[in-house]
């Protein structure tokens, strides 16, 4: 659909990359018999994504508006590695959705069973509330800036957007751009390119989002993505809550190893502290990076994170695998912040019937009642356990951590399906 070409774009239009290094990926790209893909190659950085011209890890880079810093994460759109896009989705506040104008490409993804709507699905879920749908493509010899081609692909998208709980008027930004040529993305589209269209453009769209709001005065919770060793053990990751400062004692759990912070990085810069939203580089003292998995959480000594291995949740089972049930015994992966972990459904607690609730009736007890199984659409509480300790929360406290998706995968087909959340309750705590 062009995600890494966009991102490439942006950070070119941002001033991240200079003319030298373009040229120098045009060549790469035209020695390849690729010269469109030259954009991509700024996100694309190993040689199978090159070759293949798609991306499979998540892409990570930054860039400044006038107001507002941001990180790219260029997440995979293949089917085959839907894993790093929950792992890219789930440390997002906002997310841009790049769809292809180009006729057949839109219908491919968009059917049944395609990655544009699993996608969508996917971000919802992991709680990526704020959407930027961008039409890409638009300069296609076949599309020519098409007014009704756009218009026909922001008419199926809506409907399907509203399905799965998003604000459409509130949350959902559209817009056309050209990827490849930068158009609508800095600066707005000049009219002799595109007479029909008078909003705004990409930049002005995403430095007007307002995002979730964090406290930074709250206990220090850091989901960790990456490890590595640099004159010591360093940390990646996402501030959910507090502040980390150099010199302070932490914990990281759930393996509750005392910690010390010797220095915090955002983007290439040393810093003496950083807030809740921030992408961190955090160098510690007192662990070794063996002994760190991603998924671990670093976190307040005063006010630890839950490390727990059962749980009670709230689910909405959106599609289930060839139609199957949902009942104890069920089997699936279970994707939570950087955590991906093999999970079982131990007991259905209660099938809460939403209609009924929405009519009241919740009061008279008459939208509960404990199921033996569950099909597709059906909203359930029930009790999860996985093998091992992980660090999750209430999601009333730490939406961020404690909101998960469940996915099972046909072994013979290889297709992939998911059911999945809303929220999660600690059931135990084992820390």
């Amino acid at each position: 659909a062009g995600k890494s070409t966009a991102g490439g774009q942006i950070l070119f239009l941002s001033g991240q990359v200079d003319d030298r290094t373009i040229q120098k990926y045009e060549k790469e790209a035209k020695d390849k018999s690729r010269e469109s893909w030259y954009m991509a190659y700024i996100m694309d950085t190993n040689e199978e994504e090159r070759a293949k011209g798609k991306t499979v890890e998540v892409g990570r880079a930054h860039f400044e508006t006038e107001t507002t810093r941001f990180t790219i994460l260029d997440a995979p759109g293949h089917k085959s590695y839907v894993p790093n896009m929950i792992s890219g989705a789930s440390q997002a506040d906002i997310g841009v959705l790049v769809i292809s104008a180009r006729k057949g490409e839109f219908e491919t993804g968009y059917e049944r069973g395609g990655q544009t709507r699993e996608h969508v699905l996917l971000a919802k879920t992991l709680g990526v509330s704020k959407l930027v749908v961008v039409i890409n493509k638009m300069d296609e010899s076949t599309v020519g800036w098409s007014k009704e081609r756009y218009d026909e692909i922001e008419g199926k998208m809506v409907p399907f957007l509203k399905s799965s709980g998003y604000n459409v008027k509130k949350d959902v930004h559209f817009l056309p751009i050209s990827g490849l040529l930068g158009t609508n993305m800095k600066t707005r589209m000049d009219k002799s390119n595109c007479s029909w269209w008078s909003g705004p453009c990409l930049f002005e769209v995403l430095d007007c989002i307002q995002v979730p709001l964090r406290d930074p005065k709250g206990p220090v919770r850091m989901p960790i993505i990456d490890k590595y060793k640099d004159m010591g053990t360093v940390v990646m990751g996402k501030i959910e809550s507090g502040t980390i400062s150099e010199g302070d004692n932490m914990l990281v759990m759930p393996n509750k190893a005392n910690v010390k912070v010797i220095s915090v990085h955002c983007d290439e810069d040393r810093v003496r502290s950083a807030a809740p939203g921030e992408n961190v580089r955090v160098k510690l003292s007192g662990i070794e990076e063996d002994d760190i998995t991603a998924g671990f959480v670093l976190s307040s000594i005063k006010n630890p994170v839950s490390a727990i291995s059962e749980f009670r949740a709230q689910l909405q089972i959106l599609e289930l695998l060839d139609n199957a049930i949902f009942t104890a015994g069920y089997k699936a992966v279970l994707h939570i912040h950087s955590v991906v972990e093999e999970c079982e459904i131990v007991e259905l607690i209660e099938e809460i019937d939403l209609k009924r609730r929405k009519e009241g009736d919740i009061k008279k007890k008459k939208s509960k009642r404990k199921p033996l199984f569950v099909k597709n659409g059906a909203v359930v509480v029930c009790r999860v356990q996985v093998n091992n300790l992980i660090c999750i929360e209430n999601f009333s406290e730490f939406p961020q951590l404690g909101r998960f998706t469940l996915r099972t995968e046909g072994i013979t087909s290889n297709r992939t399906q998911i059911s999945h959340d809303f929220e999660c309750v600690c059931l135990s705590k084992l820390l």
